[in-house]
């Protein structure tokens, strides 16, 4: 037996064809090469703002460790605490949200401050001096930290042996 040749306008078209299939994509391949690259996009911005927010938090406990300090310098030279953040500060400081550190001097405080005083779950100050606190990305904050509000705050506890998120207190 012997083979034919293939006919000349078939051979031509199982050139053209093979020529056109193997450079180029189909809208499905496109569609699903966009759809990875849009998960890809998504998972790693999710990581990326998630390591920007801890990153803010850090900043913040360390901010706030530094304010403890000076704080604490005032009432080493002048005997007693300052009565605003700003008297042993230059100036006001910022969270990295842009807001305002709250403080509040609680040691030789009227009675009447003790309703304003920060209070863990079971309603018990969280320090006997003073408190320094941001009031978080929300820029909410109420006193209790069981407060919804204040879940986010990042405060100085137990006297200057904590600094960190409410939530983890």
């Amino acid at each position: 037996m012997t083979r034919s040749a293939p006919a000349p306008h078939a051979l031509a078209l199982h050139r053209r064809t093979r020529r056109c299939g193997t450079g180029a994509y189909t809208i499905i391949e496109m569609m699903i090469a966009l759809g990875v690259l849009a998960i890809l996009v998504s998972v790693s911005q999710s990581l990326y703002s998630g390591y920007q927010e801890r990153a803010r938090v850090g900043q913040a406990a360390a901010d706030l460790r530094s304010i403890a300090t000076r704080i604490e310098q005032f009432r080493i030279e002048f005997g007693r605490l300052p009565s605003a953040i700003d008297r042993a500060m230059n100036a006001v400081p910022v969270d990295p949200w842009g807001h305002a550190y709250e403080y509040l001097p609680i040691e030789g405080a009227p009675p009447r401050v003790m309703g304003a005083v920060r209070k863990d779950k079971n309603l018990v100050p969280l320090n006997s001096d003073f408190d320094l606190y941001s009031r978080g990305p929300d820029g909410q904050s109420r006193a209790p930290l069981t407060a919804k509000v204040s879940h986010d705050d990042v405060i100085r506890a137990s006297d200057g042996r904590f600094f960190g998120v409410a939530t983890a207190f």
